[in-house]
């Protein structure tokens, strides 16, 4: 569902037909996130109007802010995938689309590849039976969320035979 490492995050299950991307979250973690969720710090030095305020006086107020005892830091909610979901993995980077044989964008399978305390176990799996895990992809990855459900009818098995193993992480 959710790596251990996003247990300090807000969280909700996904959507069947949601867009997410993949999201560094604090701590250094990857995961999936809404991009509505998503906001720059910011938000007025890209495409800034004559009548926003400026850099500094952004600057100036996100900083109260954040200094701000009384108001807590919105958090991103981490958005957690059961295992047997089917996604459309699009924007795969270079190095995976030549290690892993495969194309742009892809249909893949979520998966857990343990159920051990403090490991990384979020994964997908890809067509050729070839596995990564989620901290392999790229951050701004956009994922479509096609089924939550196993496709196969009555499949309980969501795991990667254990011969298959994982494809390094190799940037």
């Amino acid at each position: 569902m959710c790596d251990y490492s996003l247990n300090a995050f807000p969280n909700r299950l996904a959507v069947e037909g949601e867009d997410l991307v993949v999201h560094r979250f604090a701590g250094a973690s990857l995961g999936l996130a809404s991009p509505a969720d998503l906001s720059p710090a910011f938000p007025s030095i890209w495409g800034r109007c004559a009548d926003q305020p400026g850099f500094w006086t952004e600057l100036k107020a996100w900083w109260k802010n954040s200094s701000d005892h009384r108001t807590q830091p919105k958090k991103t909610p981490a958005v957690c995938i059961p295992p047997g979901a089917t996604l459309l993995l699009r924007d795969i980077p270079g190095h995976l689309r030549r290690s892993l044989s495969i194309g742009e964008a892809e249909e893949v399978r979520f998966l857990q590849t343990t159920a051990e305390a403090n490991a990384y176990r979020d994964a997908i799996q890809f067509s050729n039976k070839r596995e990564v895990l989620l901290q392999a992809l790229a951050v701004g990855q956009r994922v479509t969320v096609l089924s939550l459900g196993s496709e196969a009818a009555g499949s309980t098995d969501n795991h990667i035979p254990a011969e298959v193993g994982l494809v390094p992480i190799n940037r």
